[in-house]
């Protein structure tokens, strides 16, 4: 499975109750491929977001509206996996539903609710959206067939403080993302934690092989065992951060934990010189024990 395939699984499984449902499918519908009057044609590559979108459909309007579904087997394997809302009323049940105008697609923020705006982004991403393997490289993009959606979306992103850039690429806009940082924070918004947690490991390992290959006689299991140690520890840190936030810590923990953050590839030497007093290497053990055990009794209590 690729890795964007991967981040799509992880949003489905976070998209749950009623009204995260209705948002999350408001942005699969508007970002869909064609919105007419007279037919509604969604279309993904993705058998488990095809899955959701046809299950969303059925229970948000009690299966009231009818869709024609099929499969388009592909080259090498691949299969398209299509829907098709036909027939003046069906049509016009969801895009009254949703306030679409299908001559002038606009993002209607009256659909989504404040607590829902993460799922409606959700849903635009498994309906229009894909990111790269972070081996490769970070992008994260949107490829949108309107240009006033693309304009909507990027006022959303950016009233969070997300950058996204826009291109033209065969008659479409794309609205995307290269920051690694901004990416992180998208996926973690749209539900997808896991998925960002494996962007800063590999990002964490890139940091240290760039390393080893600037500095000439480096002890490499020294160094491997640093940056394993530190993965773990930036996961405990960022565990604490979204369920407890750093500024409820002890102020010793809290500074220990900003510059681990601040600085994934220092060693525990390097951590403990840059503190104010500074402190030996036993001291930073013994304070990233301390959120060690923090962080793991948050996962006791979170059953994970």
């Amino acid at each position: 499975m690729s890795f964007s395939n991967e981040v799509k699984s992880e949003i489905i499984s976070a998209v749950t109750d009623k009204d995260k449902k209705f948002a999350c499918l408001y942005g699969l519908i508007l970002f869909c491929n064609r919105i007419t009057h007279d037919e509604i044609c969604f279309q993904s590559e993705n058998r488990q977001v095809a899955e959701m979108f046809s299950s969303l459909v059925s229970e948000i309007f009690k299966n009231s509206v009818k869709m024609n579904e099929d499969v388009i087997e592909r080259k090498k394997g691949t299969s398209l996996y299509s829907f098709n809302i036909t027939g003046d009323e069906n049509v016009k049940t969801v895009i009254d539903r949703f306030r679409i105008d299908p001559d002038d697609r606009e993002i209607d923020l009256k659909n989504i609710d404040n607590n829902s705006i993460a799922n409606f982004l959700a849903g635009v991403f498994l309906s229009c959206g894909s990111v790269n393997n972070p081996e490769s490289g970070y992008h994260l993009e949107f490829v949108i067939n309107s240009c006033r959606l693309c304009d909507d979306l990027n006022r959303i992103l950016g009233s969070f403080d997300l950058k996204a850039k826009t291109v033209t690429r065969k008659n479409n806009n794309i609205l995307y993302i290269k920051e690694s940082e901004n990416i992180e924070e998208i996926l973690t918004f749209m539900g997808a934690q896991n998925s960002t947690l494996e962007i800063m490991n590999i990002k964490i390992l890139k940091d240290m092989r760039n390393r080893v290959n600037r500095v000439r006689n480096c002890d490499m299991a020294n160094l491997n065992k640093t940056s394993a140690a530190s993965v773990s520890q930036l996961q405990d840190i960022r565990l604490i951060e979204s369920n407890l936030g750093l500024e409820n810590l002890p102020d010793t923990l809290r500074e220990i934990a900003e510059a681990r953050l601040e600085n994934p590839e220092f060693s525990l030497n390097d951590l403990g010189e840059i503190l104010d007093p500074p402190i030996g290497r036993s001291g930073v053990n013994h304070r990233l024990k301390r959120i060690k055990q923090i962080a793991n009794q948050i996962r006791k209590e979170n059953n994970e």
